[in-house]
């Protein structure tokens, strides 16, 4: 009985976690590839696993037997209707919609029930065997842990690289068949024997039940922890790229912990911890707002690692005894479901920029402090030090983002929208997304005013394919991502430029805040939604060039870079029309994919890197890369400046909805 409870805790732990990342890239290019997506279904697999730990809590306390076995089987089977796992496209949003409710609810309907059961499994397990064996089956929790971890590091190199989406769901639907005729096996004969199920055998030390106050500790250390794991994995997804890869390291840092503290007591050193978690909050605080992200990702997963292993050891120190088994997980649920909703739910309707991370640091440090109060060394003042720190560094946070010059500061699922002026003399206004720029406007004087900035000059690539089309007369552009409207400002009598932005954030702020819109001189539309998608749903535009310009942050729209979304893109080109990609990127090289796509579809590239000259300070004018893709009767080969193929890396295969490659296309220098 043993070995199969601990073969259905492991499957069911390795099934809870292998889903998380494959609904969520299911339903990532319906959602404008936001990193807010991962965030958001984190919160909702947190929220599932609190209800999954009630309803063990609820049957073990209170039914028989018999009853226990029957319930969990018949909703055991109901869930199989479930099956398989492959999410609706009439789930796609088609404009307006809050994405966060809309996720939700899809995510009910797609996966809710097994998932639910999933999350019951473990805590329900760990009790009937208890039970069974009079002791605490602390092993059993590291097992769980470890099979979510085995799933998390299996995905993104054995499973996302080599299996289709839709085969991934299918395998899983069958994997969770097998799983519900264990546990369903394992309930039955527990219930036949009477020696796993029922409070008679229900081991009692005599010891009391625990405070109010443990109870509370239990959960703001749990909260902590989930903070610091979606803070951590918002930064890092919002300025690379969101994809499985990055949103599955932090998790699986934060799982180990868990594996780690609960195996044994040797593995937290409590000591040890403590000082590093002292040395690591100010570095972690120090860094909130840096652009070197080859240092912060880096300090930021040690962090998380240390940070994590504080919280998790002091739940593992706090653990009850058996007969309060399924309370105390019940209160990490709590716990981990508060953190999520706070950082993935409250945080991006409240807070104007990424401000949780910092909020996530000063509450560790004070956590520790709590826990090291009555120690007599020099702990408790060095953590007190360590919380005014990680304070005064989120304060200056804040301060940055909504100081002098700030005229609006704003977040949303899709991010963190900041204008700000700078001047006199110069009376610049900038748009800035995370903390990258994405366009300004030079309101010095009407000339100025009209002119394209920053990425978008006339000796860019943008400038230069631009130029080399409008002698064509008339041109019809496409543009999926808005800024702040620059591109606007090459827009001539008789030209139609069609803009598509999924952020209604930036759609207020370019209308609000710059004046490229009002003063085009071309016929300007607008579109809200996710561009794919808009494009999908529209009759062929015949646009003459066809702008992919689409970031948030430093981030990669990976959904805009697949074979898939050429396509797309292709059927919206007249014949001799082209594509133009944004490729401007500190760290990834985003100029490989599009040739790789290029390829594919047996169409040439043009490299076009602007250094911005020598007055690029004075002129307001930022270095660029753009990458232009079209066939024979583009002309692309007009453009006979500072112009170099496209090149892609070695091995490189084109990206598509099922597969990319982040690591491959790293730069050199990271």
């Amino acid at each position: 009985m043993p070995a199969l409870i601990a073969l259905t805790v492991f499957l069911s732990a390795f099934l809870l976690f292998m889903v998380q990342p494959l609904i969520a890239k299911q339903i990532l290019p319906w959602f404008g590839g936001s990193a807010g997506v991962w965030t958001t279904c984190l919160v909702f697999f947190q929220a599932l696993l609190l209800g999954g730990y009630a309803y063990a809590h609820s049957l073990v306390r209170y039914m028989s037997p018999r009853s226990q076995a029957l319930a969990h089987s018949l909703l055991l089977a109901a869930s199989l209707l479930a099956l398989p796992i492959l999410a609706d496209s009439s789930w796609q949003p088609v404009g307006d919609e809050q994405p966060i409710p809309r996720i939700m609810a899809l995510l009910v309907t797609t996966v809710g029930l097994p998932y639910f059961l999933l999350s019951a499994t473990g805590p329900l397990a760990q009790a009937w065997y208890s039970r069974r064996l009079g002791r605490v089956p602390w092993r059993l929790f590291a097992l769980s842990n470890l099979g979510s971890l085995a799933a998390l590091l299996a995905y993104p190199f054995v499973v996302e690289p080599w299996i289709s989406t839709r085969v991934q769901a299918l395998v899983w639907s069958a994997g969770f068949a097998v799983f519900a005729v264990l546990c369903a096996a394992v309930a039955w004969r527990g219930a036949r024997t009477g020696t796993v199920f029922g409070a008679e055998t229900v081991p009692d030390d005599g010891e009391p039940g625990p405070s109010r106050g443990r109870r509370l500790l239990w959960i703001m250390l749990a909260a902590v922890g989930s903070a610091l794991l979606l803070a951590v994995s918002n930064h890092m997804t919002q300025n690379l790229a969101s994809v499985p890869f990055l949103w599955i390291v932090p998790l699986s840092i934060y799982l180990l912990t868990f594996v780690l503290c609960f195996d044994s007591e040797g593995w937290y050193r409590r000591p040890l911890f403590l000082i590093f978690s002292a040395l690591l909050i100010p570095a972690m605080g120090w860094l909130l707002d840096s652009l070197n992200l080859v240092l912060a990702i880096p300090v930021y997963l040690v962090g998380l690692f240390a940070l994590c292993m504080f919280c998790h050891g002091e739940l593992a120190r706090l653990k009850p005894a058996p007969q309060y088994l399924t309370g105390f997980y019940l209160s990490l649920s709590a716990g981990g479901v508060a953190g999520g909703l706070l950082v993935g739910i409250v945080a991006p309707y409240v807070f104007g920029g990424y401000y949780e991370l910092g909020f996530a640091l000063v509450a560790c440090a004070l956590l520790a402090l709590w826990q090291t109060r009555e120690l007599r060394s020099w702990i408790p003042a060095a953590f007190t030090y360590v919380a005014l720190a990680a304070g005064w560094f989120t304060y200056s946070q804040i301060e940055t983002a909504t100081g002098e010059g700030v005229v609006i500061a704003t977040r949303n699922f899709y991010g963190a929208i900041r204008v700000k002026d700078y001047g006199p003399p110069e009376y610049i206004r900038t748009l800035r997304h995370g903390p990258i720029l994405h366009g300004g406007q030079w309101f010095q004087n009407e000339v100025t005013r009209r002119q394209p900035h920053t990425y978008y000059s006339t000796q860019s690539g943008f400038g230069l394919a631009l130029g080399a089309l409008q002698s064509r007369g008339s041109l019809h552009i496409g543009v999926i991502g808005l800024g702040a409207g620059s591109i606007a400002a090459w827009g001539r009598q008789g030209d139609r430029i069609r803009f598509y932005e999924i952020d209604p954030a930036v759609i207020a702020a370019a209308k609000s805040g710059f004046r490229y819109l009002d003063d085009s001189a071309a016929r300007v539309d607008v579109v809200l939604g996710d561009a794919r998608l808009s494009l999908q749903r529209e009759s062929p535009q015949d646009f003459d060039l066809l702008v992919i310009d689409a970031f948030s942050g430093d981030s990669i729209p990976a959904h805009l870079l697949t074979v898939e979304a050429m396509d797309v893109y292709l059927r919206h080109l007249k014949a001799d029309g082209a594509l133009l990609y944004h490729a401007t990127n500190r760290y990834l090289d985003i100029a490989s994919v599009v040739r790789g796509l290029a390829d594919r579809r047996g169409l040439g590239t043009l490299r076009v890197f602007h250094d911005g000259g020598a007055e690029a300070a004075a002129q307001f004018v930022f270095a660029s890369e753009w990458v232009l893709v079209g066939g024979e009767r583009t002309g692309i080969d007009a453009l006979a400046v500072r112009q170099t193929p496209a090149a892609a890396r070695l091995g490189e295969v084109a990206w598509t909805d099922d597969y990319n490659n982040l690591l491959g296309i790293l730069k050199p220098r990271y």
